[in-house]
């Protein structure tokens, strides 16, 4: 088993998996302790949704591109206009053809839901470096518009995406980016 600094140091964006599927089991026990997570006033509002499903996964990010695309036409000073080339690119797969993801969602009418599915996100990252697997979370698949595709996912009104994050065995551990030290503002 590593020690916390050596997970630390593992988890990292991966954005290039070998083919090889990851079984639920393992997303389960990757689950669970996210959920060992703190939130505020004890709340735990994330919900879990898995997806296996390839072909799924591709139209999510097809339908990911377009609103984010349309986004950028509306306004061309949005912070995703630095990613229009690449996501023009019909080939391009914001999932970077993981085999599976798992979005965590939470109930929209909780004060500190994205904060509280943000650190079970975080834990989520963490239990799976653990298990040498590989995660990335991709803001941009919070992007989906299509109520067909939301009711699809099993996605209602009540809930709001935080963390979609896709899992799988990295083809390789990338180093680590190099940090800037801590600001300290003041010692009181």
């Amino acid at each position: 088993m590593m020690n916390y600094e050596e997970l630390l140091l593992k988890r990292r964006s991966i954005r290039n998996f070998i083919d090889k599927a990851v079984s639920n089991e393992i997303i389960m026990k990757v689950i669970k302790e996210s959920i060992y997570a703190p939130s505020s006033g004890n709340e735990q509002p994330w919900k879990f949704i898995i997806v296996n499903d390839k072909l799924l996964m591709k139209r999510i990010s097809d339908e990911a591109k377009r609103n984010i695309l349309k986004r950028i036409e509306l306004n061309p000073n949005d912070y995703a206009k630095k990613y229009e080339k690449m996501l023009r690119d019909e080939n391009y797969n914001i999932f970077y053809n993981a085999p599976s993801m798992v979005f965590i969602i939470g109930e929209k009418n909780l004060k500190n839901m994205k904060i509280n599915c943000s650190l079970a996100a975080s834990y989520f990252m963490m239990s799976a470096a653990s298990r040498n697997l590989g995660t990335c979370w991709i803001n941009f698949a919070t992007d989906i518009k299509s109520s067909e595709m939301l009711s699809e996912l099993g996605i209602t009104d009540d809930f709001e995406i935080v963390a979609p994050i896709i899992v799988g065995y990295p083809a390789k551990i990338p180093d680590m980016p190099i940090r800037k030290e801590p600001e300290i503002l003041k010692v009181i």
